[in-house]
C-alpha cells in the first residue's frame, strides 16, 4: 500500500533497500536485508481496506530457513539471517513495549544488525525513523546491567524453598526475570516473596 510502501512492490523495495546497505556489511545482514520480505510473493491478498501480506514472516523465515540450507551456510549463520527476517516487523511496536520485553529485544545478539535491517527498511519505503531513533536512545540510556542483570535467585534457591524442580521453574524464573527487568524486583528476599506469593507451594 502506498501509504506503508511508496516506492512500489516488494521487488523495487528490496532494492532500494540494498542500495542502503552500509560498506562493508557483515554477511548475515546483507542476506537478512535481501530475504526479510521474500515472503510477502506467498501471503499476498486483496482485503477490503488494502492490499494485505498477513503472515509474510513466519512464511518468509521457513522459505529463507530452506534457502541458506540449499546454500551450505552455517548453522550460527542461518540462525542470525533468521532472526533478521523474524524480528524486522517488531520495531513497529517497540515504543509501546513493556521495559522487560524491550530490554530482551535490545539484547539479542548482534542486535545493531537489526536495527541497521531496520534503519535500511525505513530508509527504502516511508522513511520514518521515529522507531530507530528511539530504539538507539533507548540503547545509549541503559547502562548494560539494566539490560542484563544479574539473577536475582536460581532455581538453586527454588529447591531450597522447597519448590519441586520441573517445567515450573522456568515460568517462575522468567516472571521473576521480568519483574528485575521492569524494576519491581530489586533484592533476592523480595523476590523470595514475591515467588511464594505468586507460585504457592
Amino acid at each position: 500500500p502506498p501509504q506503508f510502501h511508496p516506492e512500489g512492490d516488494v521487488f523495487v523495495h528490496t532494492l532500494l533497500l540494498l542500495e542502503n546497505l552500509p560498506q562493508p556489511a557483515p554477511m548475515t545482514l546483507a542476506w537478512g536485508a535481501l530475504l526479510h520480505d521474500v515472503g510477502k510473493p506467498a501471503t499476498f491478498r486483496v482485503a477490503p481496506d488494502r492490499i494485505r501480506f498477513d503472515g509474510h514472516v513466519d512464511v518468509g523465515v521457513k522459505m529463507a530457513d530452506e534457502i541458506l540450507h540449499q546454500l551450505r551456510f552455517s548453522n550460527h549463520d542461518c540462525q542470525q539471517i533468521l532472526a533478521l527476517i523474524a524480528n524486522h516487523m517488531r520495531f513497529a511496536d517497540v515504543q509501546r513495549m513493556k521495559e522487560s520485553t524491550l530490554k530482551k529485544f535490545i539484547r539479542m545478539p548482534a542486535f545493531e544488525e537489526h536495527l541497521e535491517l531496520h534503519r535500511m527498511d525505513c530508509l527504502s519505503s516511508h522513511r520514518d525513523l521515529t522507531s530507530y531513533d528511539f530504539t538507539r536512545e533507548k540503547m545509549a540510556s541503559l547502562p548494560p546491567e539494566a539490560v542484563r542483570p544479574l539473577p536475582l535467585i536460581t532455581g538453586a534457591d527454588l529447591i531450597a524453598a522447597d519448590y519441586r524442580p520441573g517445567p515450573i521453574f522456568k515460568e517462575i524464573l522468567g516472571s521473576v526475570e521480568d519483574g528485575q527487568l521492569e524494576g519491581r524486583l530489586t533484592s533476592k528476599e523480595e523476590t523470595m516473596q514475591f515467588v511464594r506469593e505468586q507460585f504457592p507451594l
